[in-house]
């Protein structure tokens, strides 16, 4: 199992865009339930700063094989002020966060 934190800013004028392509994801996840995924994607007040959390059980994660996420990587670079940066997290406790 393996879990990360991916952080990036937008530019402004393309928050509403990058904000729309990862409700396509949600959709697409709601449709089709991959096992051994759990993902969330947080907006911070800045408006233009995303965080997604990912735990995948597998490699490689099943959100890669999610059409709707393909299509939201593949212009990240054009929407991004500051790239994503990946970190490998290590759980000490969560409650109820991936639940």
């Amino acid at each position: 199992m393996h879990q990360d934190l991916i952080r990036y800013r937008t530019h402004p004028e393309q928050a509403a865009a990058n904000e729309e392509l990862i409700r396509a994801v949600y959709e697409e996840l709601r449709a089709t339930q991959p096992d051994g995924l759990s993902y969330a994607t947080f907006r911070l007040a800045d408006q233009v700063t995303f965080l997604h959390l990912v735990r995948a059980e597998q490699t490689p994660s099943p959100l890669l094989a999610v059409r709707a996420f393909r299509e939201f990587q593949a212009g990240i670079a054009d929407r991004c002020e500051q790239p994503p940066a990946r970190e490998q997290l290590t759980a000490i406790g969560s409650y109820r966060l991936f639940g």
